[in-house]
């Protein structure tokens, strides 16, 4: 079993990932392949993030900051070439801050979560802020919010665009073997209201080259 801590140093290094979207909506099907390459956050670009997310109300009180919870993040560079030939090319930097982390002033807004991110509340379930200098559907920094399972070695990320809802789960299976999988719902106008209307499905293998 991975600590939160732990599950981020094995995320380090160099993947090779296989993916199938589903686009619902559209009724159509496509591959991808992706080469990841992960590296952990230097303190200047975590302090980089925090100083970002601070802006935007969410404070880090440095004094919950222990060896316990160590503000756990990765810097990814990634290029991917879809089955027709489209490639992407795409760097970004993200931090996660336990909610046992933040600042008494720092509001915690609780989205109706969508049916896929719902997890149940148990004593080992962590739950924070996770924070990243550029999003993926939209540009400019971001703060999503994510639970990790250690049981499970399953954490799962939820973001709110202005338009969709991802929920992004990542699990580990052995040091060198991740499952994706990747659900794209449409943002529904009432922030009260739950989405439920999937447009993307997607699923992924990742395989961890050697050193």
């Amino acid at each position: 079993m991975l600590n939160f801590e732990e599950f981020f140093t094995v995320c380090v290094g160099k993947w090779k990932i296989e993916r199938t979207y589903h686009y619902l909506l559209a009724g159509q099907v496509e591959k991808s392949y992706t080469e990841y390459d992960v590296s952990t956050l230097e303190i200047a670009q975590k302090q980089q993030i925090l100083s970002i997310s601070a802006l935007n109300g969410i404070k880090v009180d440095l004094a919950r900051v222990d060896a316990n919870s160590s503000l756990p993040g990765f810097a990814i560079a990634f290029n991917t070439r879809s089955e027709t030939g489209e490639t992407l090319s795409m760097s970004l930097q993200a931090l996660f801050v336990p909610d046992t982390c933040v600042t008494s002033d720092t509001v915690i807004q609780e989205i109706p979560p969508p049916t896929a991110a719902a997890v149940d509340s148990t004593a080992e379930t962590i739950r924070g802020f996770y924070l990243r200098d550029e999003g993926y559907s939209e540009a400019g920094a971001i703060a999503g919010r994510f639970t990790y399972q250690p049981t499970r070695q399953t954490l799962e990320m939820t973001t709110y665009y202005k338009r969709s809802v991802a929920v992004d789960q990542m699990r580990i299976v052995t040091p060198d073997l991740r499952l994706r999988t990747i659900i794209t719902y449409q943002r529904p106008a009432n922030i009260e209201e739950p989405p439920s209307i999937i447009d993307l499905v997607g699923f992924g293998v990742e395989r961890k080259q050697p050193a």
